[in-house]
């Protein structure tokens, strides 16, 4: 286990534990972690003996907060934040602490099950900077909490907590503060007890998505946006205009 790679992985009980090792840029994506994040996560779809994936940021102040707007990841096939468009057959679980924003709230809304610490904070934050949302979050966030929340969320770029998260159905448990991964894990190796063949099937009925390539037609074109060029040369020099408050 390599503690200073970008991604850390850990098998154990039939859970891959997924870890984003950037605490000191809030776990933000670049390309490399986008790369390792894919390869660990195809490397879970294709191992018989892991039956739920757990995701998580470390550090304990930040699950994700998206992708590092200064050396951002590229466009690819799985989402560029590295997952986003891979289509897994097992559960998954996103165990958050801190900040959830931007592409980081899209890689928990690819997961199944959000289980968040009682400080965590949520928002489509890059809409201050004219970025998209291109790793699903279109077509994912509605279906977990529904379209006037989601609209609510990608339009204004309000920044929630997570008791209003908790209330919209974007988390299904809070927990206290630090104690996220440890709940996730019992949660996973209770799903990873059970017969898997039935359980797949259903997840899958449940999960089947139309619209993301649509998502990305719609939404790629836009990083051409001469505002998102201004919005990102903002953020490089340090604007960080706050989100409305709720």
């Amino acid at each position: 286990m390599d503690r200073d790679a970008t991604v850390v992985v850990e098998d154990a009980a039939g859970v891959r534990t997924v870890t984003i090792n950037r605490p000191e840029v809030h776990n933000c994506v670049d390309s490399t972690t986008a790369d390792a994040l894919e390869a660990a996560i195809r490397e879970f779809e294709g191992a018989d003996a892991l039956h739920v994936l757990v995701l998580t940021g470390a550090g304990g102040n930040a699950f994700c907060s998206g992708a590092d707007l200064k050396h951002p990841p590229r466009l690819r096939d799985a989402g560029p934040m590295g997952i986003t468009r891979l289509d897994v057959s097992k559960p998954t679980i996103a165990a958050i602490e801190g900040y959830c924003f931007a592409g980081g709230l899209e890689l928990a809304c690819w997961c199944d099950v959000r289980i968040a610490g009682a400080s965590s904070a949520f928002g489509v934050l890059n809409r201050r900077w004219g970025v998209p949302l291109i790793d699903g979050g279109t077509q994912r966030l509605p279906r977990i909490v529904g379209l006037g929340n989601a609209l609510y969320l990608i339009e204004t770029g309000v920044r929630i907590d997570a008791s209003t998260a908790l209330r919209m159905g974007l988390l299904q448990e809070v927990v206290e503060d630090g104690s996220a991964l440890d709940r996730a894990r019992v949660l996973a190796e209770r799903i990873a007890s059970y017969p898997q063949a039935s359980l797949r099937a259903d997840r899958t009925s449940a999960v089947a998505l139309d619209g993301i390539a649509a998502e990305a037609a719609r939404g790629e074109p836009t990083l051409r946006d001469p505002d998102m060029a201004a919005g990102l040369e903002r953020f490089r020099a340090g604007d960080r205009p706050a989100p409305p408050s709720v």
